[in-house]
């Protein structure tokens, strides 16, 4: 499924792409999918189909297409604070993405059968985390993963504000489904053969929209043990108690970033990078320029010396040809076109520097690690991050 949208040469072109599909509507949905680079959830070898609108499979590894991320995001509408419960959870990219959005204060949950692609989703995460400067440019709800069967969680333990499943579904485990919705909540699932947004309007009532048309591989069904019963699902903790160094951690954190903000609204919001939503202008380099020689006039000029060197003209008296003037004339010319041509390349190099933008500061861990604080505590509060 996909292939709605060209392909981008970077992640950010990718975006630019689905936003002028409308695929992407909103600009927090938009920040979100720029903020993490859908390329570090492949396999190396696989990173060249990246910025392609196509799902992608290999093993029990999977990601749906661009544009269903795009409208699965949209038609959550996610704030911050609420909870989010991923069925399904893969690679960990829509959960990462909706962490961005939930802030440190939200539930983000996500359930997957395969425990190699648990694996595999943590590993991601801590890449994102230890090395993306997106990581501070947000407050960050991190995914909490388990191993299992969506259809094995009991219904009655909890309920979330937002739910996903990345599963095919059939209308007889729509409302076990429902149920794991708070009233008010949305449901999002591809309910034959359609992705579906289903709200919670009240205890015994909802409303449902058809967005697209998709194929998704179906619900695995639970296998009963020996004992004939299935095995359920724990979740993890919808509310766990922050420790008072966490939550002085995020408040430090938040009021720095605000302080930064209103510095840079100050200075009217120039300088490099910073805090907030990211910029589609920020570390990314513009693409360079190129600039189409004019080689036809090259070939021309060739094309005539080779004429005047096959057809000898009237000899002067000092038996040279009346063309050699023309001759030297055309090569001083082609030497003209090729002196043009240098300088085209040196003018395109020029330009080429001009137009790539320097890469962005991370203005929250510079004001971090200017505090008068013990190392330990300056890297506790960028949550030991490596750059």
């Amino acid at each position: 499924m996909g292939g709605a949208v060209s392909a981008g040469e970077d992640n950010d072109e990718l975006i630019d792409n689905l936003k002028e599909a409308h695929y992407i509507r909103s600009e927090m949905v938009e920040q979100a999918f720029r903020a993490i680079d859908r390329a570090d959830y492949y396999l190396e070898e696989f990173r060249d189909n990246a910025y392609k609108d196509l799902a992608w499979r290999h093993g029990n590894i999977h990601l749906s297409a661009p544009c269903i991320y795009s409208e699965v995001m949209e038609a959550l509408d996610l704030q911050p604070g609420l909870s989010f419960l991923n069925l399904g959870s893969g690679t960990g990219y829509l959960s990462t993405m909706v962490g961005l959005i939930l802030g440190p204060f939200g539930v983000n949950h996500g359930v997957e059968l395969h425990a190699d692609v648990i694996e595999y989703a943590y590993q991601r995460l801590d890449f994102f985390i230890k090395t993306s400067d997106s990581f501070d440019k947000f407050e960050f709800c991190e995914p909490s993963f388990v191993v299992g069967n969506c259809l094995e969680i009991t219904p009655e333990s909890r309920q979330y504000d937002r739910v996903y499943c990345g599963a095919g579904v059939q209308r007889e485990h729509e409302d076990y489904m429902k149920n794991l919705l708070k009233v008010g909540g949305i449901l999002v699932l591809p309910l034959e053969e359609k992705l579906t947004k289903i709200t919670r309007t009240g205890y015994n009532t909802w409303e449902t929209k058809k967005i697209i048309a998709v194929s998704f591989a179906p619900l695995v069904l639970p296998k009963n043990r020996d004992n004939g019963k299935s095995k359920v699902v724990p979740l993890p903790a919808m509310f766990e108690v922050r420790t008072l160094q966490d939550l002085a951690r995020i408040a430090i954190r938040h009021t720095l970033k605000k302080t930064v903000g209103q510095e840079r609204g100050r200075g009217g919001g120039g300088g490099r990078g910073g805090i907030g939503g990211p910029s589609k202008n920020g570390p990314r380099f513009k693409r360079r320029r190129v600039h189409r020689r004019r080689m036809d006039s090259v070939l021309l000029a060739n094309k005539h010396m080779f004429l005047n060197r096959m057809l000898p003209g009237p000899m002067d008296d000092n038996n040279n040809c009346d063309g050699a003037e023309e001759e030297r004339a055309d090569e001083g010319g082609l030497g003209g076109a090729a002196e043009d041509e240098e300088e085209e390349e040196e003018e395109e190099e020029r330009e080429s520097g001009e137009l790539r933008s320097e890469p962005a500061v991370n203005i929250l861990r510079e004001r971090i690690l200017s505090l008068p604080l013990p190392e330990p505590l300056k890297m506790y509060l960028l949550y030991y991050r490596e750059k």
